[in-house]
């Protein structure tokens, strides 16, 4: 990378969505790149994030976008919900429509939070002020001329002006002059009067601004009309998920005419196969502003002139409380929609306004509020001078701007300056670009013109891992980084913040951000993963080598559930020395590994890397893990003593040792050896209380209840020592054992395992692993809603899941419903499947003890005696004869 880093200086003018959105990109991109730079946000607003759209506080006005396709991030699509979630809605969904005033909320802290990030790299300054010309310079450069008098020398202006104003030229004279006329109804304090008066009131136009007012206006007592050519209001966003289809085939080359036929077969296509047109409508956004520019500008014209309000009206729908409100209003009569125009108006002196329509009507009401929508072109005092001046051009048929990729163009499409804008000003060219999901993707396209990559010095050498592969960061990062992985190797704690430490150090380095998402994901760091797994595809994109991309891609895929063990396996097969992989495919205590590698499979991915490892320690444990899986204990036990003896804090080793014993039923050497580790050297295991389990599984297999007991409340009781998934997969596990076994006698305290855990963890795992133990604690609490819900997330999730993890639920579920037979007859068919799910036996084997206790509850001794009888071959356990004895009586 090189060290002297050239300054950029951006303005951008208005800090509505879209201004804050291209800061917000702005500041991650120099942030990411370690690009200097000094950001300037023009706008007299008294908050950033706002504008218009989002500045109003009625509670009535939503979103009319669902909060799942609202982020600020177009690679981060959860990011608002998530926002909201920490924000005082912990049970908002992506389908639920937010306020908008919640929304520009969330805009202003995104910024803050992104400024916050960025400090040191991005130094940023608030202008409350208007811009209202700019010129060029003779070195490439702008100055704009600020309304204050100050002059603004910039290195390039994002003119995010938002919509242009509307001009009210349908209006008579006499009404656009009158005070009972409203033509900027967002102003502050410009329905005041209106909302005072008793008056009926016209809206001119039906869209979603004349919904939202029709909405404020409403009282009893009041008619609100509501005028336009067409008549037709908004359509409602369905209640539920319509479901999803492609794009229809026949889009490319073609004229008007076929397009539009291709269009409406597709949508009726929708309506046969979903019962609704909005999927089919919805599968055409992708490639709205692709089509527009396929057409000529006469068959836009007509498009315009034949589909536009259809359009506009199916496209930009209304949040289903919001088509609520207005059915009721309408029902009431309160609220009434004329389609015509306004012919005139004539005001009687301090009475109301009689204004005559085309249709023949005469509407006498109080006020007429201007509701049309935005103008043609943007009409600001800065837009004005561009125009005279040459520096912009008005966009094609007249609407926005003409530009080139989102910069400022002349008649022949030549770029003008290093001025640039989007959103609204950009209709012309795009037709669809109004809305956030358009906006947020041309925002993060800007900033990454705007602050180009830096150059990297040919031959500087990288630094590397731990095994010697190179990374993309610089020394201090690499360190950081290496720290990191040598504390998962050996399941020390200390991990998440050695691989937020090399983020923070460098915040574009892609391995970084891809760690601390695996273990968010995983092992329930506190990590937010999504944005994680964003910041690494971004850094990936833009310095990574192959197996770096490789490596993002893997952990993409994991966390998405796209093919994720198939792609780390291949991942390993190309670059066999990379340990985090190898630890994240193999199942140990860190990982679920890959759910589908059977001991063969494992094995022979353990062998084609061997070579790269040369017998280190940390490959020798994991083949410790392995071999005890096969039921090759002695050989097992022998390798954990040897990688012990290279790396006495190797938690794998210590795992893969604390099963041989457990496995061979050496249950009281098993005990103490590893309740002496637990108390010294295992003091800094990050998994500590797992460690405690497998004690406890000794205890409980010895049939002591009493030390189960104090080890449980000592070790492993959630809140003061375990929390996290670690309370599902070891608490709430053990506490379920030590039932189903009558090794528990009291309070049952597993309240306080759900407790620990988000709510999210319990009803909708990431894992199948996770989700196991989820339906294990849910049953132990008898919470059958709960259980059910995470059936149905599992039906809809990753194949482990709906082909293990749902019946898995139902059986459960039976279980709980003390339908023992069902239960019994579920949990056996699924034991031959369940390592598919991940983890070791002995963690597995809380299924087969519940299957048990399903049988012995209904009756079913001959079948229980045979299945102890066969826990008895593998291993003698004191609980497992005192079972087997009170068959036998």
């Amino acid at each position: 990378m090189t060290d002297v880093r050239k300054r950029h200086n951006v303005a951008i003018v208005g800090a509505g969505a879209a201004g804050t959105l291209t800061a917000v990109q702005l500041c991650e991109t120099a942030h990411r790149r370690r690009t200097p730079l000094d950001l300037v946000l023009i706008d007299p607003a008294p908050e950033a994030g706002r504008g218009t759209a989002y500045a109003t506080r009625d509670p009535r006005h939503r979103l009319n976008v669902p909060a799942g396709n609202m982020s600020a991030y177009p690679d981060d699509p959860g990011h608002f919900v998530r926002w909201l979630c920490r924000h005082g809605e912990p049970t908002v969904t992506g389908a639920d429509f937010a306020t908008r005033y919640r929304y520009g909320a969330y805009l202003a802290d995104t910024l803050g939070q992104a400024l916050v990030r960025a400090h040191g790299t991005v130094a940023v300054r608030r202008l409350r002020t208007l811009a209202e010309s700019c010129t060029g310079t003779p070195d490439g450069w702008v100055e704009l001329h600020l309304a204050d008098g100050g002059l603004l020398p910039v290195d390039s202006a994002v003119l995010a002006t938002g919509p242009a104003g509307a001009s009210a030229g349908w209006a008579p004279p006499a009404l656009r002059t009158s005070p009972r006329f409203v033509g900027t109804p967002w102003a502050p304090e410009a329905l005041d009067p209106v909302r005072d008066s008793p008056d009926d009131v016209l809206l001119v136009g039906t869209g979603l601004t004349a919904v939202d007012l029709a909405l404020t206006l409403d009282r009893p007592g009041r008619t609100v009309h509501a005028l336009s050519r067409s008549g037709l209001l908004p359509q409602p966003h369905a209640l539920g998920p319509a479901g999803t289809m492609p794009a229809p085939d026949g889009l490319d080359d073609t004229s008007l005419g076929r397009l539009r036929r291709a269009v409406y077969r597709h949508v009726s296509r929708s309506v046969r196969t979903h019962g609704d047109w909005r999927p089919g409508l919805d599968s055409l956004r992708p490639h709205t502003a692709r089509l527009w520019r396929s057409l000529t500008p006469g068959e836009r014209e007509e498009f315009l002139a034949r589909e536009g309000a259809l359009w506009n009206t199916h496209r930009h729908r209304m949040a289903p409380a919001t088509a609520e409100h207005v059915s009721r209003a309408r029902t009431a009569r309160r609220l009434h929609v004329h389609t015509g125009t306004v012919l005139r108006a004539t005001a009687a002196e301090d009475g109301p306004l009689a204004v005559e329509l085309s249709n023949g009507q005469v509407l006498h009401v109080g006020w007429v509020v201007d509701c049309t929508g935005p103008g043609r072109r943007p009409d600001t005092p800065l837009w004005q001078a561009l125009f005279t001046s040459g520096l912009a051009e008005p966009g094609p048929l007249g609407m926005g701007v003409a530009t080139r990729d989102g910069q400022l163009a002349d008649a022949r499409g030549r770029t003008t300056g290093p001025l640039f804008t989007l959103g609204a000003p950009r209709r012309g060219e795009l037709w669809e670009t109004t809305a956030i999901p358009e906006i947020r993707v041309q925002a993060a396209e800007l900033a990454q013109r705007l602050l180009p990559l830096p150059e990297r010095r040919r031959g500087a050498r990288r630094p590397v891992d731990g095994q010697g592969l190179a990374l993309s960061t610089h020394a201090e990062a690499a360190a950081a980084y290496r720290g990191g992985l040598d504390r998962v190797l050996k399941v020390r704690s200390g991990a998440e913040d050695a691989f937020a430490r090399a983020v923070a150090l460098d915040p574009g380095f892609a391995l970084g951000h891809a760690a601390l998402a695996l273990l968010g994901h995983e092992c329930a760091a506190a990590v937010d993963v999504p944005r994680a797994l964003a910041d690494a595809q971004r850094s990936a994109r833009e310095r990574a080598d192959e197996r770096e991309r490789s490596f993002v891609d893997v952990i993409t895929r994991r966390v998405t559930g796209d093919d994720g063990d198939e792609a780390l396996v291949r991942h390993l097969r190309e670059h066999r020395g990379d340990a985090l992989a190898l630890a994240a495919a193999v199942p140990t205590i860190a990982f679920s590994g890959v759910s589908d590698l059977q001991d063969d499979d494992a094995l022979r991915l353990l062998d084609l890397t061997s070579p790269a490892y040369d017998g280190h320690w940390f490959h020798t444990s994991l083949l410790a893990f392995l071999r005890q899986e096969q039921g090759r204990l002695h050989e097992a036990g022998e390798l954990a003593h040897r990688a012990l003896a290279a790396e006495p804090a190797s938690g794998h080793a210590v795992h893969a040792l604390a099963h041989v014993h457990y496995e061979s039923g050496a249950h009281e050497a098993g005990r103490d050896w590893l309740d002496g580790w637990v108390s010294g050297r295992g003091r800094g295991a990050v998994h500590r209380a797992h460690f405690s389990w497998h004690i406890a599984l000794h205890e409980l297999a010895l049939d002591d209840p009493a030390a189960v007991r104090r080890r449980w409340f000592a070790q492993l009781a959630p809140g003061r020592v375990v929390s996290g998934v670690r309370a599902l997969v070891d608490s709430g596990s053990l506490l379920w054992r030590a039932r189903v076994s009558d090794s528990w006698q009291g309070d049952f305290p597993v309240a306080g395992v759900l407790e620990a855990v988000e709510r999210d963890v319990l009803e909708r795992p990431q894992t199948a692993f996770t989700a196991l133990h989820a339906a294990v604690a849910l049953t132990a609490a008898g919470d059958l809603a709960a259980l059910r819900r995470l059936r149905d997330h599992a039906a809809g999730a990753d194949e482990v899941q709906r082909e293990v993890v749902a019946p898995l639920c139902e059986a459960f579920a039976a279980l709980v419903e003390e339908r023992f037979q069902e239960a019994a007859r579920g949990l056996d068919a699924l034991l031959p499947v369940l390592r598919r799910v991940g983890g070791s036996a002995a963690q597995r084997e809380v299924v087969e003890e519940t299957l048990l206790y399903a049988l012995v509850s209904d009756g079913r001794c001959e079948a229980a005696r045979q299945l102890l009888d066969a826990r008895l071959d593998r291993t003698h356990a004191p609980r497992d004869r005192r079972l087997r004895a009170g068959l036998a009586s």
